[in-house]
């Protein structure tokens, strides 16, 4: 006996050695084995990380696991990835691992987790998994073959995803959270397949979505003929949402096409039928609901499906006066009729078409009903569709469990009646559009967090027309806003079925309209959950209000506004037009009255891009100074003096630049001219230290009486600087000239060049005065430079009284020789005629001499000089007295 538990005991331990060292033995064989067949049986680049052999897992069969595999596509789809996944199971019979390389190895079971498997078919027909490699060297004969063989007995995926897309078709189907197994036996011609699914389904076709990860589950018993390819359902149970179905019939799979017999039906009747069709996230528990009624879904899909036909379809969804009502609510919905059916009786896809007839529901005594018809279903869709009723629409939460952030409210009633097809709605070929009826909602409000006040809408009205909707009243009202229009909407079907922007015209009236009523926030909520982290940053985020010129609008807007509030300014008989369109708001001949004066505006405002943008030309005419630099940060900026001026501005401005969230300018961006001029003003220095401090220094001129009525000059401002042409002025016989620049941050580099009569200057010029005569003094004006440098109200003043002076010595100096030139032009005058004066009566006693001697004895005379020579002989002895006498001085003086 101890001999046979020896014997056992060597042979247990002989196997478990061999079930230990086996994956060693074996595992490099099965990696190249696997790269073999990879590389021999598809057309595209196959990787992974490892591969493990393990005889413990699912002992006494061998597992073989694939770590992060990845399948990528060659040519047409080079460098898709057709799949790529976490891990795959192939387990098989140990003695599989004893067999050749030539040999195929026979897989029992296959289990793939978390892989993602990525299906296309491209615009050619084209598809991304038609991937496998053809034997071309296989003979008739020949039965040998390589790679693994599947005849498998259970198969699992588990927590994956299969997506398909289908561009020629325009279809997308995407199964997430994919769970599905199956047990049977592949290697038998027929057997029963044992299949469990579950997964969230969506669905997309010519852009229209069906379903919205929608649940789905399928518990089926499926008869295979696999040498047929036929598979039979059998026993099954199949739900989506919450809705139960059962299958009958057959799928069969041939060589060029696929052909479909399937039935299927609701089990029960019951109403509760048509609340699980809804997603139980909307639908909520519906086992307590009470309902009466029927619900009935049976449909049967049969035909052939390749490249030509689709299966014909009869599909139908009926209700007869049902109601239903949830225990907690107070409302019930009643008088349910639904007559639903999707015909296609020709298997050609555009002769797909849907009808509801009669479809109602009432809530108290609220009735609706539409009927119509959609044709063409999977083309140019013909719709044809009529709308009646009135309905409360508090009404609606009250009947049914619905979760909205606000309560709904107001009373909608519709009678209309349409008739179009897609292409000319998308074409915008409205007149195809035959429309007609009105609807209209009454005491309708809204609440939203992103807005600050509750919008409420007295009643809008909507007239339908041909493809034209007519809006004849709208009133509506948020915080201290309200507003009344009138307008048209060119594209209402374009804009509810298409991605087309609105498109009309209307007019609108308001008494007060005030901007921060439809400011947007943003960062609010940011700030709060961040307050403790970023406390003071935060804060200030949360008063950032961002606005939003929304994208869907091509409209134009026409206003007559007689208060607008924006901030702490109002502007008063506002009106112009607005065009909205790409997130840009074109105003157009706008005008206003605000602090005592007009502005009229016209430009640009856009929010398209990251950061908000604006182009503006503004004509402001007669505005109160004062007022205008309390309310307009922009002035502030650009003309910081006018804080100490009293009257009336005109100003022509060009800029642009950017916005900030508020839609306010930031000045740092700021570029543009404006060409000012001040019709009236009085100046109080001490409201700026600029004026103040001038006015202390210079005690020779009083600002306060500056004149500078008319007073006119040109501004360039760029890159947060403001360039000033020069300019002129005068104070009380000061001219005063202003050049330079300042930027908006408060820093100036300005000279005032005043020139000043000397008289004013006192002792400040010394001396330099007591050269001068009174009618001099009284005429002499002196050239005093002012460097003005640091801000407005922290100033760096330098006046340059020693260059003043200088000036005045030099101008002197020039005075005195201007004069003394003068003084010797009048004294050589005089000693000119003098002397000429004298020759002349010399000339005049000699021949009175002559006369009275004639009986003398002749003397010899010389030639009497001419006038000019004596002249000019006068000149020289003068000017040589004169320089003679200086020159002697001079040398007296140096000695």
């Amino acid at each position: 006996m101890k001999k046979a538990f020896k014997i056992i005991g060597i042979a247990l331990l002989a196997i478990v050695i061999i079930l230990v060292a086996a994956p060693f033995l074996f595992e490099s064989q099965i990696k190249d084995y696997v790269r073999k067949t990879a590389n021999n049986s598809v057309d595209a680049q196959i990787e992974f990380s490892d591969i493990g052999l393990s005889l413990f897992r699912n002992f006494p069969q061998a597992t073989v696991v694939i770590e992060n595999f990845s399948v990528i596509n060659n040519e047409p789809f080079k460098g898709d990835t057709l799949a790529i996944g976490e891990e795959a199971q192939l387990e098989m019979s140990i003695k599989e691992l004893f067999k050749g390389a030539d040999e195929p190895k026979i897989l029992d079971n296959i289990k793939i987790n978390n892989t993602y498997l990525n299906i296309k078919v491209d615009s050619l027909g084209n598809a991304n998994y038609d991937i496998a490699i053809e034997d071309t060297t296989t003979t008739t004969g020949d039965s040998t073959s390589t790679g693994f063989s599947l005849d498998l007995k259970h198969y699992e995926i588990n927590n994956s995803r299969v997506k398909y897309l289908d561009e020629g078709q325009n279809l997308l189907l995407d199964v997430e959270e994919l769970n599905h197994q199956g047990t049977g036996d592949f290697s038998l011609a027929t057997s029963e397949l044992d299949t469990k699914s579950n997964a969230l389904v969506s669905l997309d076709f010519d852009g229209v979505n069906y379903l919205n990860r929608n649940k789905v589950a399928l518990d089926a018993v499926i008869q295979m003929d696999l040498e047929n390819m036929r598979y039979t359902f059998l026993e099954n149970k199949a739900t989506i949402n919450q809705l139960p179905l059962t299958f009958e019939g057959f799928v069969q799979v041939n060589e060029n096409n696929n052909e479909i017999d399937l039935s299927f039906q609701t089990p029960s009747s019951d109403f509760k039928n048509f609340l699980a069709v809804i997603p139980e996230t909307y639908a909520k528990n519906i086992e307590n609901v009470e309902t009466s009624g029927n619900f009935i879904v049976n449909g049967k899909i049969q035909g052939i499906v390749d490249e030509t036909y689709i299966p014909k379809m009869d599909i139908k969804v009926s209700s007869d006066n049902a109601s239903f009502k949830y225990p907690e609510l107070p409302k019930s919905v009643q008088d349910i009729n639904i007559d639903l059916q999707v015909l296609n009786e020709t298997g050609i896809l555009e002769d797909t078409y849907l009808t509801f007839d009669d479809v109602t529901f009432r809530i108290d005594q609220d009735k609706f009903a539409t009927n119509g018809s959609v044709k063409n279903l999977m083309g140019n869709m013909l719709i044809d569709m009529s709308l009646q009723g009135t309905l409360n629409l508090a009404n609606l939460n009250k009947a049914y469990p619905l979760e909205l952030e606000q309560e709904l409210n107001g009373i909608l009633t519709a009678d209309v009646t349409t008739q179009f097809d897609m292409n000319s709605i998308e074409k915008e070929q409205y007149q195809n559009v035959k429309s007609n009826g009105t609807a209209s909602i009454r005491n309708f409000s809204y609440k939203s967090p992103e807005i600050p006040n509750e919008v409420k809408i007295a009643n809008a009205t909507m007239n339908f027309n041909q493809g034209n909707v007519r809006v004849p009243e709208l009133k509506l009202s948020t915080g201290q806003t309200d507003i009344s229009a009138t307008g048209n909407i060119e594209n209402l079907m374009g804009f509810l079925f298409t991605n087309q922007n609105l498109k009309g015209n209307f007019k609108v009236n308001s008494d007060v309209f005030a901007i921060n009523d439809f400011m947007i926030s943003e960062t609010e909520t940011e700030a709060e959950t961040g307050a403790e982290e970023t406390g003071a940053q935060n804060s200030a985020q949360a008063t950032k209000e961002a606005v939003k010129i929304p994208s869907f609008l091509d409209t134009e807007l026409a206003f007559a506004v007689n208060t607008v509030i924006y901030d702490n300014l109002k502007l008063k008989d506002a009106k112009g037009s607005i065009i909205l369109r790409d997130e840009t708001a074109t105003l157009q001949n706008i005008s206003t009255n605000i602090f005592g004066g007009n502005i009229a505006l016209t430009g640009n405002v856009s929010t398209k891009g990251t950061t908000p943008t604006f182009n503006m030309d503004l004509a402001l005419n007669a505005l109160n100074i004062a007022e205008s630099f309390n309310g307009l940060e922009m002035l502030q900026g650009l003309a910081p003096v006018a804080q100490a001026l009293q009257g009336k501005l005109q100003t022509n401005l060009k800029l642009n630049g950017n916005l900030n969230e508020d839609l306010t300018p930031q000045l740092s961006t700021l570029a543009g001219n404006a060409l000012a001029e001040i019709l009236t003003a009085e100046v109080n220095p001490e409201k700026l230290a600029l004026l103040s401090r001038l006015d202390q220094q210079l005690d020779f001129i009083n600002l306060s009486d500056l004149d500078l009525d008319k007073l006119k000059t040109k501004l360039t401002f760029n890159d947060g600087m403001v360039q000033i042409e020069p300019f002129s002025f005068n104070v009380k016989g000061v001219d005063v000239k202003v050049s330079g620049s300042h930027g908006f941050d408060m820093n100036m580099d300005y000279t005032l060049a005043l020139d000043v009569p000397a008289k004013l200057l006192g002792s400040q010029v010394g001396n330099a005065l007591s050269k001068l005569s009174g009618d001099e003094l009284q005429n002499m004006m002196v050239a005093l430079p002012i460097g003005l440098k640091g801000t407005f109200q922290n100033p760096q003043i330098n006046i340059n009284m020693q260059q003043a002076v200088s000036n005045l010595t030099q101008r002197i100096v020039e005075k005195q020789k201007e004069d003394l030139k003068d003084r010797g032009k009048d004294a050589i005058k005089d000693i000119i005629n003098k002397q000429m004066g004298g020759n002349q009566q010399q000339q005049t006693d000699s021949i009175a001499s002559q006369d009275s001697t004639q009986t003398q004895t002749p003397k010899t005379e010389d030639k009497p000089k001419s006038q000019e020579e004596q002249v000019k002989d006068a000149a020289k002895d003068i000017l040589g007295g004169i320089f003679g006498k200086k020159k002697k001085q001079t040398d007296t003086t140096s000695n």
